[in-house]
């Protein structure tokens, strides 16, 4: 049963710094270094200084605690210091927090941060390997026998559920690689920067699980992403327009798993990211046709299609023709297929980007972003808006 809550967290506080590494295969430095000058970038793009932060946010998965980040950063004191779980899911959720911290008084500005040579150091996309005891590595443990090792392998199996459901072939997924390769090709920040791709293409890549080819899959990235967070008032005395945190929300669903929820009822559907769906609906009063653009996680292309079903941008078995009819621009950046994987917080900086009006792939008007974090695993969504 759900509860109905006041939401008083809308409107109170803004992104209002974004600031990035390259995104590359080989860093060549450390992550730390990497988180560094992330945050260093946001705050310059903030026209803030490392003297005013009091609060970090970041995931469980990053190597950079906070209180060393802090101190590498030039930051003294902090008020507030936190991080979420669930790997990509935690991306908005960062952001979450953060205007949490803010609208409550906790703290007066506050940088969310991920860091990783997820390329050239541990690769995600290299499954899972041998793992300490713990609940986590028993709930997999039911799957991890039957050979699904691999995060691919783990889609792979809600992907044939929603194609067998809906009598659609994985050509279905191709629209949403087409998409976001046609973006990355425009933005000289994508590691696929003019390279686009066709649906011919997408079709003829080799398979990588059935039913998803090479080109269903994101990359693997090195690289830094850090937003700075702060109340709306003072967003408004800094010299670059707020994206002002509209909505925010986390979810995970009944019987939810770690992108392993196999034995629900129904797998073509993503339950944590309807919950998701529901409160950022609730509390902004909000519906799809207010949205003018969305930035939706794209690890893997079914669960894309899925994340429009989810937030009621198309009925169910009805997102690939959405796509192909291009109704809502998508992944402006080129996405984590297409730019970097991030862990979505580069998808977070492009929304905040359209509201500015400073994307290379701009949308003109744009004025309410939907933001989503992984799908498949327990989740988060933002909502940001142009001030005013």
């Amino acid at each position: 049963m759900s509860i109905r809550r006041k939401d008083t967290l809308g409107g109170r506080a803004a992104v209002v710094g974004i600031g990035a590494t390259e995104f590359s295969k080989d860093s060549g430095r450390s992550e730390l270094k990497l988180a560094v000058e992330a945050v260093h970038a946001a705050l310059d793009d903030a026209g803030l200084s490392p003297a005013d932060v009091d609060g970090l946010v970041t995931f469980t998965m990053d190597t950079s605690p906070e209180i060393t980040v802090a101190q590498a950063a030039g930051i003294g004191e902090l008020s507030f210091f936190s991080r979420v779980h669930y790997g990509g899911g935690a991306a908005c959720a960062t952001v979450q927090q953060a205007a949490l911290a803010v609208a409550t008084g906790l703290a007066d500005v506050v940088v969310c941060y991920r860091a990783f040579n997820e390329r050239s150091g541990r690769r995600f996309g290299s499954g899972v390997q041998r793992r300490e005891p713990s609940a986590e590595g028993a709930a997999l443990g039911w799957n991890l026998p039957s050979g699904l090792l691999t995060p691919a392998s783990w889609a792979a199996m809600a992907a044939q559920r929603y194609l067998y459901a809906y009598g659609l072939t994985p050509e279905a997924f191709g629209h949403a690689a087409v998409t976001s390769r046609k973006y990355a090709a425009r933005n000289p920040a994508a590691y696929f920067h003019r390279r686009p791709i066709t649906l011919a293409d997408h079709a003829a890549s080799r398979w990588i699980v059935e039913p998803l080819r090479l080109l269903d899959c994101c990359q693997e990235t090195d690289g830094g992403q850090a937003l700075v967070v702060t109340g709306l008032e003072r967003a408004r005395e800094l010299a670059r327009p707020p994206a002002v945190i509209t909505a925010a929300a986390q979810g995970a669903g009944r019987a939810q798993e770690q992108m392993t929820s196999f034995y629900r009822d129904d797998l073509t559907g993503l339950p944590e990211m309807g919950v998701v769906a529901r409160q950022l609906w609730r509390t902004s009063g909000l519906a799809p046709a207010d949205i003018d653009i969305a930035i939706l996680y794209d690890h893997f292309t079914p669960f894309v299609l899925m994340q429009l079903e989810e937030f009621g941008f198309c009925a169910p078995g009805e997102a690939a023709d959405f796509l192909a009819g291009e109704a809502l621009p998508l992944n402006t950046h080129g996405g984590q297929l297409g730019e970097a994987y991030l862990h979505g917080m580069n998808g977070i900086a492009e929304a905040v980007r359209q509201i500015r009006g400073t994307s290379v792939n701009q949308l003109p008007g744009a004025a309410r972003a939907l933001v989503t974090a992984g799908a498949g695993v327990p989740t988060s969504g933002l909502i940001l808006g142009a001030d005013g």
